[in-house]
Formats: structure tokens, sequence, C-alpha cells
């Protein structure tokens, strides 16, 4: 790059002595004014592509962000400023005095004359063409009075001696001489007008024109209309041919001479203009580059020893305090190095401290939040304006929220992000309201979009000297809850299977001997009465018996016979049962389908019962449809059984997978607890709800067989 410069400087040093040596010599300056505008031209824009090439090498730096990037463009701006402000005075100094001092050369009182005498000939001669028009028109009259052609050469020579007029040719209407009259007889023969200034002069409109004619000089040339006063007779044309004084046209060819040689000396001023302003251009130019490559030298030597320092800050940056940069002076640059080696040392010792600190603290932390996120309970922090401030992944679980969503937010804004979470932040907030800072407890309903859930809430405040704050602890204890009302009424079932059925036999026994005992001695109308009576205390009895055997299979736990099943094929087999029901059944069964392990003979009361259920759900439906789905969700399989009934009661929604809790008006209500029981048993899932725009759907989610349960 420095050649290039050396080599553009040179080339400008010997053109500008080129221009200088042009300029002094006009002849020279005349033959090689393109050729030396052309290269300084060339030498401008290689200029300009030297300096532009080099801010781009700079503002690439600059985007990399090399060390010493920015200094080079301060001292840039400084060096160019230095050139560029007295270079562009010295410039517009320069170009004024050029303009001026051309300009000087020039008398512009000469231009004014010049123009002048152009101006004042020209007036003379069209005067004298105005003059010779109106001599044409009197002569006109005359011919126009005298048609006949025998005399025209006669009237036409002495109106041209009466005018004073040097030739004059009448012509026709369509450009046929008829006679000439001159002062000088032979002498040429008279031009012919041309076809336009025939339509013209027919159009009773003058003809005028100075022309110059080989060997003779300027003369006045009009052509006037004749106008005949008879019908018979065509218009005829009337020419006329007059010399311009002598003396006025040798005037005239000179002014206009001078004038033409004056305009050459102009072009040559503005070429002189334009190459002196080319030459300062060029000089600016070179000026503006040594600067900016001087700032580039001096830039890279003063950033080099900072270039160092600048390694050793990024490596620091990084963590790396192994760099030591020798100290090469004893300057400021070398006490700078000294202290930084100081500081390096003092860095090193204070981030090996700093890191045991941190380590600890992330053991702690990783220790505690390993224990919230393993905690089955919810926990929530808040500040003191009860903004959220944390939540473990528990909570989120249990709420069926997205927590993080609500970071940041107060309380009364849940419910404008999630209405289902509206009540519990209500609660929450009127609790810690009441009790102040003490600990408060409360069992809280939350509904879900899934189902209802019964909260135990705890909540507290934190001590000022922790961080002041809230923090509320929530567990799930709907399970808990239903757990204890399924012990309670396994527990009635035990109790009615134990103290109802061991005296149904005998009272069925007893009934039965007194029908033997007494039928045969009565009369046939008591005979009857006493079968009838009988044969009811039997189907009573029989009826009891049934119901206190599906309370005890309730309460005993079933005997799951495990083993690898197909949901699919068991869902087949069931359905061949179902082929003459009343409703329609659609069945979508997804394909390949893991396997899952079950009983093969309780999944299918399971899904009698549900069957069923959906029938009888679908009584009296003008269009009964029963459809059956099963479909693989992760790791686990689903199937789902709905209809278009009537749906379940909004009232039992959160009781329906309880004992006794029935929609029939015959029946125990015991058949979707001993469902939920056996798919319970199976560890999968069981859930009802109500579709639109009508109907009920009971979905099964078991675990397959690769999962752990």
């Amino acid at each position: 790059m420095r050649h290039v410069v050396f080599l553009a400087v040179a080339l400008g040093t010997v053109l500008l002595f080129l221009l200088s040596r042009a300029s002094s010599n006009t002849a020279a300056f005349s033959q090689n004014y393109t050729l030396l505008l052309v290269l300084n031209l060339a030498v401008a824009v290689s200029l300009m592509g030297l300096i532009g090439y080099q801010l781009w090498v700079l503002w690439k730096k600059l985007r990399a962000r090399v060390f010493g990037t920015k200094l080079t463009l301060r001292m840039l701006w400084m060096f160019a400023l230095m050139a560029l402000l007295p270079g562009t005075l010295v410039y517009g100094v320069s170009v004024q005095f050029l303009n001026k001092s051309i300009e000087s050369w020039f008398d512009v009182r000469v231009d004014n004359a010049l123009e002048g005498g152009l101006s004042l000939g020209q007036s003379m001669l069209d005067n004298l063409l105005q003059d010779l028009v109106k001599k044409g028109e009197v002569m006109a009259l005359a011919l126009a009075d005298n048609p006949t052609s025998s005399e025209h050469l006669t009237q036409l020579n002495r109106l041209r001696e009466q005018v004073g007029v040097q030739e004059a040719t009448l012509f026709s209407g369509r450009g046929k001489m008829l006679a000439v009259a001159s002062s000088e007889p032979g002498s040429f023969l008279p031009e012919l007008p041309t076809a336009a200034i025939l339509r013209q002069v027919r159009q009773q409109q003058p003809y005028t024109e100075i022309k110059t004619l080989p060997g003779k000089g300027m003369y006045l040339h009009v052509v006037v209309p004749v106008n005949v006063l008879t019908l018979s007779e065509d218009m005829r044309i009337l020419q006329l041919m007059q010399p311009v004084p002598e003396r006025l046209s040798r005037d005239a060819e000179t002014v206009q001479a001078v004038y033409r040689d004056y305009q050459e000396l102009s072009f040559s001023r503005q070429g002189l203009k334009r190459i002196y302003g080319m030459t300062l251009t060029l000089t600016l130019l070179l000026a503006l580059l040594s600067a900016i490559a001087l700032a580039f030298v001096l830039s890279e030597k003063l950033s080099a020893p900072l270039g160092l320092l600048a390694q050793s800050t990024r490596a620091i940056a990084k963590g790396d305090f192994t760099q030591i940069n020798p100290v090469q002076s004893r300057d400021e640059l070398g006490a700078l190095t000294l202290s930084f080696n100081r500081m390096t040392r003092q860095l090193a010792d204070a981030s090996a401290a700093v890191e045991k600190k941190q380590q600890q603290l992330e053991g702690a932390k990783i220790y505690l939040e390993s224990i919230l996120a393993h905690l089955s309970s919810g926990v929530l922090t808040f500040d003191e304006r009860f903004h959220l401030r944390a939540a473990n992944p528990r909570a989120g679980e249990i709420l069926g929220a997205d927590l993080s969503a609500l970071r940041g937010l107060p309380l009364p804004a849940w419910g404008s992000r999630d209405i289902a979470l509206q009540p519990l932040a209500h609660a929450v907030a009127e609790q810690f309201e009441l009790s102040a800072d003490k600990e408060w407890r409360k069992q809280i309903e939350f509904s879900s979009p899934a189902e209802k859930r019964m909260l135990l809430v705890r909540g507290t405040h934190l001590p000022g000297t922790v961080d002041n704050g809230y923090v509320v602890v929530f567990d799930d204890i709907t399970h808990l809850l239903q757990a204890q009302r399924d012990a309670a009424w396994g527990e009635v079932a035990r109790r009615l299977a134990h103290e109802i059925k061991n005296p149904l036999t005998p009272i069925q026994l007893s009934a039965e001997r007194l029908e033997h005992k007494l039928a045969a001695k009565l009369s046939p109308p008591d005979a009857e009465v006493l079968t009838r009576s009988t044969q009811t205390i039997v189907n009573q009895v029989a009826a009891l018996k049934s119901m206190v055997d599906a309370f005890a299979e309730y309460a005993r736990s079933p005997r799951l016979n495990l083993q690898l099943l197909d949901l699919n094929q068991l869902v087949r087999e069931v359905l061949a049962l179902y082929e003459s029901s009343g409703a329609r059944i659609e069945v979508a069964l997804a394909g390949e389908l893991p396997p899952i392990n079950g009983d093969a003979t309780l999944l299918r009361q399971v899904m009698h019962n549900l069957l069923r259920n959906a029938e009888d759900a679908l009584s009296g439906a003008p269009q009964p449809v029963i459809t059956v789905l099963t479909e693989a969700d992760g790791n686990k399989v689903r199937l789902s059984i709905a209809d278009n009934g009537s749906g379940f009661p909004e009232q039992l929604m959160g009781r329906l997978f309880e004992p006794y809790v029935t929609t029939k008006s015959k029946g125990t209500g015991l058949g979707l607890a001993i469902v939920k029981k056996i798919v319970e048993e199976h560890h999968g899932m069981i859930q009802a709800q109500n579709i639109e725009p009508h109907g009920a759907r009971v979905s099964i989610q078991l675990p397959s067989a690769g999962e752990k349960a």
C-alpha cells in the first residue's frame, strides 16, 4: 500500500510539472490540452480510489473491533482536518485569484464593444432592407398600372433609375423572367427566385435577405408582389438586388471576424480555468492522501505497544490471569505495563477466592433447587407487593398452568391471564390479609380445566432478616380425601355384607317352608295370597343379596392376573357382543398401538359397564351413536367411549365415581366406582366430561407395557 501511495504521489508531481510547462507554452497547451485533462482526471480518480480503499479497510477493522482502530480513526480525523482546512482555504483563495487573473487578461469593454458593433451593423443592414422593400413596393404599384408586356422593360428601367436600385427583375407569377433592368448590363444573370420565395410572395408577404455573392460582396435581396388591376392578368413578381456599401460591408466583416477570434480566445480562457482548477484539486487530494497515510503509519506505531495490553485484557476478561507482559521501557508505557502486571496478580488471587465462594453458593443453590424440584408440594414465593417471584415445577403441575407467564404479576392480575386461577389467588390474598404476619392454613377447592381438586394451602410471611416477602406451600389432597371416602365406603360395604347377607338365607328358607306347609291346608284364594307373598319375599331377598354382593365386590380388592394385552383386540372382542345394540357404534382404533399389562377379565368388565351406561343414556334418543376410540398418548394408551345422549348432570360431575351416585332410576350406583377402582389398580386414570353440543365421554388412560408404573 505504501508503494502505491508513493507511485501516485510521484505521478501527480510529474503531471503538475507538465501542466505548469503546458500552461506557459500556448502551442503545447493547445496540442496537449485533451491528453493532460484526461491524465489529470485519471490521477484524481486514482487518488480518490486510494483514499476510499484506505477508508474501507478502516471500516472493516472497525466492524471487526480490531484494537487501535478507533485511535487510528481519531488521528485520521485530526490529520485530515489539519490538511483539509488550510488546504481548502488555500484552494478557495487560489481559485478566486486564478479566476480574477485570467479574467483580467480579457477586457470586458472590448467584448461589449464587439457585440455593440455587431448589433449596430445588423441594425443598419435591417434599415437598408426596409428601405429597399419600400422602393420595391413603389415600383410594384407603378408596374401594376401598365399591364402591357411590351413596355415592361422601358418602365422597369425608368423606375430603377428613379429609386436608385442597381438591378430590378420582373417575373411572372410562375417564376418566368419577363424583363431585367440593371445599371451594369451583362455583368451577371439575375438569380431566379426559389419555389419557397414564390409561395411567400404569392401570399402578399415580401421576402428579404442579405446574401454574400462570391467576388461581389454583400447584397440586399428583396422580392415583392406586383398586383395587376384586371382579372384576366396574373400577378407578377418584382426582384430587387442592391449592393451593400463597400465600407459598411468591409466594417461588418471585420467586426464579425474579430468577434469570432475573440470567442476563440474566450474558449481558451475556459480551458485555462479548467486545467488550473484540476491542478489545484489534484494538489489538495495529494495533501489529503498524504495526511491519511501518515495517520495510518503513526497510529500503527502508537497502538502497537498498546496491543499487548489489549490482548492481556481480553485474556483476563476470559478468566486467564497468566498473561504477564514484559516491561520493555521505563517511560509511561512501561509504568502502565508494570501496574497492569500487578493488577493481574491481584485479580488472580481475588478470582480464586470468588470462585471458591461461587462454588459453595452454586452448591447450596443446586441443593435447594433439587429439594424444591422433588417436593410433592407446590411452592410459590411473592414479594412485598404480592408479585410472583418464583415457583417450583410441582406447583405448575398441580395447578395445571404455566406459572412462568405469571412471574412478576400481582395476585389480583392472575385472573386476566388464567381465569381458573382467580379464585385461588383471591383466597390466598384474603388469608394473608386476615392473618397478618401469622402462619395460616386452609383447604381451598380449585377447579382446573380437567377436574376439581382440593388443595391444602399454607402461607407465611418471611422474616425481614431473610428477605421481605411471602411463601405459599400447597398440596393436592384430592386423592387423599378420595382414598378416605373409598376406605369409608369399603368399611360400610364389608359391614353390610356381614350384617345383612347372613340373615337373608334363613328369611328366604322360612318363607319357602311356610308356603310348603300351609299351601295345601288353605283355601285356593288364601293359598294364592300366600304364594304371592312368599314369592315377593324371595325376590326381595334375592335383590338384597345382589346388592350386598355388589358392595362386597366393591370392598374386595381385585386380584389382577396381568398379561400383555392388545387393547384394540380386546375392544373388538367386547364390541362383538353389541352388534345387535339399538345404537350405532362408531369405532376408531389407532394403528400400531403399544401393548399394555392388564387383566383381560377386569378390563372387559370395565368396557361392558361403560357401554351399558352409554346405551342407558341413549334411551329415547332419536339418532343414538356410541363412539369408541383408542389412541396413543405419549407412553400411555387412551380408551374413550362417548355418546350423544343428555350427558352427566353438572351437580354430579365432582362425585361421579363415588359409590351410590347414579343418574338411573334403578341401580346401586356402584358401576362407575368399581370401574374407577379397577382402572386405578392398573395404575391408570379415568376422566368423565360432557361434550358439546350434547353427550358425554369417559376416557381411560393406561400405562403401556414399556412404562414403569
